[in-house]
């Protein structure tokens, strides 16, 4: 199978996976003979959100949806142009492990391997491994050589080369130890921050809204805990989030909320609280379900040194004219397929094997 056959087949399943939809289920013309698929990727995402509590219709279709427009040729053409992506005669099978806390997070790791020439031996994690089969078997369809390249394994792994690991620092800690002699990338826990000003509009923060409750809050790439000056008043954060005042209507996150709430209560924490989000001052970044952390900064140079002393455990900092790195207001999770999880280029670990 030639690079080019592969990024055709990959526009393709990007074709196919932007027909799903909320509102509407209209199937393109160029694909009602996938439409076998089409049903069969539709149970599955009603069987996925019954296997897991957190997975929602409108947070899968939403990760499609993101993906099917990854996928378009143009975004294909701009990740890969720099890389050296000749045909070449020796494949190595890469082992993914995959966290599961959104749905298709490890879809990346999938599409870097495949994408580079190489096998895949995917193991899923539990909480999200009903999608990803059927992505692949629409591959397979497209093109029957892929049935060589693309594996799943529920078993312990063997019979491979090198290893992508998602999970959390202390899983990271066993994966290091259990591929020592593989090469590897082996990712850990990561947060992502937003830095205030005071002089955001109403706009850039219900996009900001965005950035917080996707998916629950569960990605790394989610907002956890704001910046904010010494003087800022919340009165102008609260109302730019009321538009997701319904989150609280999903049993497993009000459980998180009531809970959250009671703890910091007991504790005689001090908290700021709206009804479905809780405000925290803390200097951790990791912050619990229906809570966000805040801090407050009096020296814009001290905060950048501060993150830069922590990129480590930074997925993402939001802003506006802070920093180069920042992501813009709303746009977390919308990465382009060469924001790579943790700044690793994923494709030139692959390609380098």
């Amino acid at each position: 199978m030639t690079f080019h056959d592969r990024k055709s087949n990959f526009i393709e399943l990007g074709k196919f996976l932007g027909q799903f939809s909320l509102t509407t289920e209209e199937k393109s013309e160029n694909t009602v003979e996938y439409e076998g698929f089409y049903n069969e990727l539709n149970q599955k995402i009603d069987t996925a959100i019954h296997h897991n509590g957190w997975f929602t219709r409108e947070n899968i279709i939403f990760a499609l949806n993101e993906w099917s427009k990854a996928l378009k040729q143009e975004n294909l053409n701009a990740w890969l142009e720099k890389y050296d992506l000749n045909d070449h005669e020796e494949q190595k099978t890469v082992a993914v492990i995959m966290a599961g806390n959104i749905p298709l997070v490890g879809f990346h790791d999938f599409l870097s391997v495949l994408m580079s020439g190489h096998k895949v031996l995917v193991k899923q994690s539990g909480n999200d491994k009903l999608l990803l089969p059927i992505i692949a078997k629409f591959l397979i369809q497209l093109n029957p050589e892929f049935e060589n390249l693309i594996r799943f394994t529920d078993d312990q792994l063997k019979d491979f080369d090198a290893v992508i690991a998602t999970g959390s620092n202390n899983t990271a800690r066993y994966f290091e130890y259990y591929f020592k002699n593989k090469a590897s990338i082996i990712r850990k826990n990561r947060n992502s921050v937003a830095v205030l000003t005071g002089n955001e509009s109403e706009l850039q923060l219900q996009d900001l809204s965005r950035d917080i409750f996707r998916y629950f809050g569960l990605g790394c790439r989610n907002v956890s805990k704001l910046y904010v000056p010494e003087d800022y008043n919340f009165d102008q954060f609260y109302p730019a989030m009321l538009q997701w005042q319904d989150i609280v209507n999903h049993a497993k996150f009000a459980n998180n909320y009531d809970y959250n709430k009671a703890v910091y209560l007991m504790s005689e924490f001090k908290i700021l609280d709206n009804g479905f989000l809780l405000l925290k001052e803390d200097q951790s970044f990791g912050s619990p379900i229906a809570t966000l952390f805040y801090e407050r900064y009096s020296s814009e140079e001290d905060l950048k040194l501060n993150l830069e002393d922590n990129k480590e455990k930074l997925q993402c900092v939001v802003s506006e004219g802070f920093m180069d790195t920042e992501v813009k207001f709303g746009e977390t999770q919308h990465p382009k397929l060469w924001d790579y999880a943790d700044d690793v280029d994923t494709l030139s670990f692959l390609l380098k094997l």
